[in-house]
Order: C-alpha cells, then structure tokens, then sequence
C-alpha cells in the first residue's frame, strides 16, 4: 500500500472517529443545494466533505487538516480553501470519490446509482455459497466489489477501471473497509484481465455525455453502447455457469428499451433476468437536444447465467 493510500485511509478513519457521514445526492441536487444563501462556504465536515463547499483553515482540526496535506487534496484559493475529494456514507463505511462539481475527465463518481447498485448486488448474490472471487469491472470507487467481498464473503476480488484516479480512491476505500484480498488492474473493462472467473459485476456509464468524461459517457446508443460492450466481453470471460450481474441505464423510446435486444443478443447462451430497478433517473438529459426522442431514462438490473 503507497504511503498516499495510508493517508487517505488514515482520513476516513478520522473522519469517522468525528463521527461524519454524508449521503451523496443526484448533481443536479447538489447544484440546488449549494446555490442557497446559506451554503456559500462551509460550517461544518459535512459541508467541506460532503457539499464541497470552500472552507476556511480554522474549520479544520490540526489532525485533519495534516492529513489532508499529507494526501495533497486541498485545493487552494485566494481565501478560502477546498477539498478535492468528498467522502460519502455507504454500506455502513466510508468512500472517498471526486469533489463536487465532478468536471474532470478524471473524475470518480459516486450517488444515487452508488446506492441502489450496491442494493441489487446484495440481493443477486446473496444466495451464492460462500467464498470464490469476484471482478468488478470499471469499478470506480469500487462499492461494487466491497458489496460484493461482504456478499460472498469472496476469497479475492479484481477491481478493473481506465482510470488511474478511481483505481486510488477505490485502494483507500477498500482498505478502510477492511477488505486486504483485492487486487486492482488498470485496463479498459476486462483487457487486463489475465484468467477466466466465475462471478462478474458491473456499473457503467450510461449517459451519452459530450464531454467524454469516463464515468459518465457511455457513448452511442443514448449511452447504452458501453453495457453492450461489456456484457460481451464478460460473456466471453465468464466460465461454464458462470454470473454476470449488470446494473445501467437504458434510454425509452416510444416505450421500449433502446439496450433491450442488443444486451440480451450479447448475452446469448445465458439465462437472463431483465428488469427495471428505477423506471426514470436523471431526467434533467432529457432537455437536451440529443435526448429529444427520448421519454425517460430507466435503471436496470440483469442478472445471467452462462449455460
């Protein structure tokens, strides 16, 4: 473990020991919430770690503040200062992802979708026998493999990401979880990848984003094309009754699922369950000209088992 990623360990820790926690919300409410009056700078851990909001120096204790140089995530200002990361409550601990606004091609995302993916891994892989492993493929802040060690109660698990940022947080967030048996590949989706397993997970982007930022841009199709290609890959990775567990996005038009029979194509050989988690999330992209044709835009769970 680097010495950075000790740090950043060592913060959630001391965070927690204060006693924070925060629930990350959509961006779109987080831009609400912080365009108030009374959240134009920080009054507590909550608004410097959880809104994002400048705080000055004397908000933060010696030891949190020590910690956050150490980590180099004080983003600097004339008069106040920021932090580059937020930390959210999750799975009853603690993940550090990317500070509000999340404008970085680099950005590592958690919220809403963090929650309800991590909800539907507990349930598609409860009844799986304890231990084996587990790849969680363009992890993120990697709540997806800690749901899923906790689930399984895995031997290992594979963190994937592109991302060399998310790949450092996720490090961290594992590790204050508790969670020593992981391992963690830079590569796009599986190419890294070196063995065939028996359980893969995922959450990819899913919103056809023209800024191109990893987290979020899940390109053709209103930004379907990335599941598709991914659930291909795990087909071709997964061995003989192995599970693939996808949680995404999927644009309706004139009330059918745009991913629907391209997913269930790349799938085939797999017994599937296809179904919808949340029947409309981020309904702000629908104003956009690009998403004209498109009614809403639902999250789905799949659950399939190669034969």
């Amino acid at each position: 473990m680097s010495e950075r990623t000790q740090t950043l360990t060592a913060l959630l820790a001391a965070l927690r020991a204060r006693n924070y926690g925060f629930i990350t919300p959509t961006p779109a409410t987080h831009a609400r919430v912080v365009a108030r009056e009374s959240k134009k700078q920080a009054r507590d851990l909550r608004d410097a770690f959880g809104w994002s909001l400048p705080f000055a120096q004397d908000l933060i204790d010696p030891e949190l503040l020590q910690l956050m140089q150490a980590a180099d995530i004080i983003e600097p200002s004339t008069e106040f200062l920021k932090s580059r990361v937020r930390v959210s409550t999750a799975q009853n601990t603690l993940f550090l992802h990317s500070a509000y606004p999340t404008n970085q091609a680099d950005a590592v995302f958690f919220g809403p979708d963090s929650y309800r993916f991590a909800d539907f891994l507990e349930e598609a892989l409860m009844a799986l026998p304890p231990g084996g492993s587990v790849v969680d493929i363009g992890a993120g802040a990697g709540i997806g493999a800690l749901t899923a060690a906790r689930a399984m109660k895995a031997e290992h698990v594979t963190l994937t990401d592109i991302n060399p940022a998310a790949l450092e947080l996720a490090r961290a967030n594992l590790a204050f979880a508790g969670v020593q048996n992981a391992d963690f590949i830079e590569c796009d989706a599986l190419a890294g990848l070196e063995r065939d397993v028996n359980v893969m997970i995922a959450n990819p982007p899913y919103i056809a984003d023209p800024a191109h930022r990893a987290y979020r841009d899940g390109g053709d199709l209103h930004g379907g094309a990335i599941s598709i290609r991914w659930a291909k890959e795990a087909a071709q990775r997964l061995k003989s009754r192995g599970l693939f567990v996808l949680y995404t996005g999927a644009a309706v038009i004139d009330g059918e699922h745009v991913i629907r029979a391209p997913l269930i194509e790349a799938l085939e050989g797999f017994e599937i369950l296809y179904g919808e988690i949340d029947p409309d999330v981020f309904g702000e992209e629908l104003e956009r000209d690009d998403y004209a044709e498109v009614e809403r835009i639902a999250a789905i769970g799949v659950v399939a088992v190669k034969r």
